[in-house]
């Protein structure tokens, strides 16, 4: 260990260096820091002050959902839409392909196939820009892989070498405009993305590789991705946060996106509703001002 007197805090003189610390402090997010995951559930509901009185006379300490900021505004940064997605699931891991797991796997692709052409989707449309309507997808198919499965961990990296090597091989079909696959891990598998840890950071996320769209999800093991809901909920209701923030904003922060609050799904996290018998979690409407 040095010793010796401690070094003093270096004064910068106006000028240059000032001018770039300054436009260092008000840059609103570094290059592809957008905010793309579903947050861990605490327990809190979700509130605004100013908006307590007008719209909302519950105890915000009740454990039910409240509302939203009341200030979030999604601004369209002139990136990718989905407009029609396509939804490709993948199951990769060893323990997707037992007996026991085919119940959730059919359950998984039954909530896309019901999902994609209801109410949630109509919602959405708001999102719409001129050339770019968004409107009803599809699902498209699914792959059970258990080849190069993870142990223990994945990192993203290694979700997006995985998902090149499937495309090049056929082994999942190529990508359309509008395809987004969604990548389920075996329970157990930790997934690993900008520094945090599922089930520490985050229940999944979603991103892109160029013109290839993805979501990740860990299966929901501990009680911050579960938020008290059986396993299939759990899944359903953070694969339709991914879905919806994946079509109206699938290079994250180049859709549309709130600098303060981050996409449509994260302004409303963890507060859900039943769609076509699905639980769903409730989005941002710009257009009404809060989640529905």
């Amino acid at each position: 260990m040095a010793t010796g007197k401690p070094r003093p805090a270096t004064t910068m003189s106006p000028g240059r260096g000032a001018r770039k610390a300054s436009r260092a402090r008000v840059a609103r997010f570094p290059a592809g820091e957008a905010i793309r995951i579903v947050p861990l559930h605490t327990g809190k509901p979700m509130y605004a002050l100013d908006a307590l009185a007008a719209r909302d006379s519950g105890d915000l300490f009740d454990g039910k959902p409240h509302f939203a900021p009341a200030r979030a505004t999604l601004t369209y940064r002139g990136g990718a839409l989905l407009c029609n997605v396509e939804v490709y699931t993948i199951f990769w891991g060893r323990q997707w392909g037992g007996a026991s797991a085919q119940a959730m796997r059919a359950g998984i692709n039954r909530f896309f196939s019901d999902i994609l052409t209801s109410e949630l989707i109509d919602q959405l449309a708001e999102y719409s820009v001129p050339g770019k309507p968004i409107g009803h997808g599809k699902f498209v198919g699914t792959k059970l892989i258990s080849v190069a499965a993870p142990a223990g961990g994945v990192t993203d990296t290694e979700v997006k070498r995985a998902l090149a090597r499937w495309i090049k091989a056929g082994t999942v079909p190529k990508p359309a405009a509008n395809t987004l696959y969604f990548v389920y891990l075996d329970p157990g598998i930790v997934s690993i993305m900008g520094g945090g840890k599922s089930c520490q950071s985050y229940c999944g996320y979603h991103s892109n590789a160029g013109s290839t769209y993805y979501a990740v999800m860990p299966y929901p093991t501990c009680s911050g991705c579960l938020g008290g809901m059986n396993a299939l909920d759990a899944i359903t209701a953070t694969s339709s946060h991914e879905l919806c923030e994946a079509i109206t904003d699938p290079v994250p922060g180049k859709g549309w996106y709130d600098d303060v609050h981050g996409e449509i799904g994260d302004i409303c996290a963890w507060n859900f509703r039943k769609v076509a018998g699905h639980t769903v979690q409730l989005e941002w409407s710009n257009a009404r001002g809060r989640c529905i």
